[in-house]
């Protein structure tokens, strides 16, 4: 039997099922398992999560992967089709922001690796308000997000897809406290792959 076309994925996708005989499987995923809004369970499991990988790119298709964390729910759901997260102050490199501002779509990967062990991507189009103005729209923001920590911006995200990522090989990792001091055998984050590659790296052939 030929399910009808999907109404989810890339035409790269589509030409690759079509080339490895895996349409009719991807399509039955598409019709399963891909929404074009976030269902209850998801917006359940997105207010428990501490963490997000996040998947950007610039008008060149040049790629970026990023990873965000805060308290459980610092990825706030405003409604079934959106997502809203803040920005805090980093090392003021704005490589995810930016490319936001070039190529507004952009994916986020939730994993649990404690519990249910499931992820759940989340893809959509994003934009950049300062955290007065994105206020102004949604009054119900949470105001202490992290505290001691005030947002620089917050990214908003009209939500176009949300589906599951397959549980079979995420591993389980065990929860440990994080070090009460800092830990003096740990290098500073400017010590780490910052070695002159002549002293650290051999040549190659």
């Amino acid at each position: 039997m030929t399910l009808p076309p999907p109404t989810f994925g890339s035409a790269g996708e589509h030409h690759l099922q079509q080339q490895l005989g895996t349409a009719d499987r991807a399509a039955r995923f598409y019709d399963q398992q891909v929404r074009p809004h976030l269902t209850t369970e998801m917006r359940d499991f997105i207010g428990r999560q501490a963490m997000v990988f996040l998947a950007t790119a610039d008008t060149h298709g040049e790629c970026d992967a990023s990873f965000r964390a805060g308290p459980p729910g610092f990825v706030h759901v405003l409604d079934a089709h959106t997502l809203a997260y803040p920005e805090f102050r980093g090392n003021g490199v704005m490589a995810s922001a930016g490319n936001m501002i070039e190529n507004p779509h952009l994916g986020m990967l939730f994993v649990d690796f404690t519990h249910h062990h499931v992820g759940l991507h989340v893809n959509g189009v994003a934009h950049l308000y300062h955290d007065s103005d994105l206020r102004l729209i949604h009054p119900g923001l949470p105001t202490d997000v992290a505290p001691g920590r005030d947002p620089e911006m917050w990214v908003h995200l009209t939500v176009e897809e949300a589906y599951i990522h397959c549980s079979k090989y995420i591993p389980h990792l065990e929860p440990a406290p994080r070090p009460a001091g800092r830990d003096a055998a740990r290098p500073k984050d400017a010590d780490y792959f910052t070695q002159p590659h002549a002293a650290h790296w051999p040549s190659l052939p």
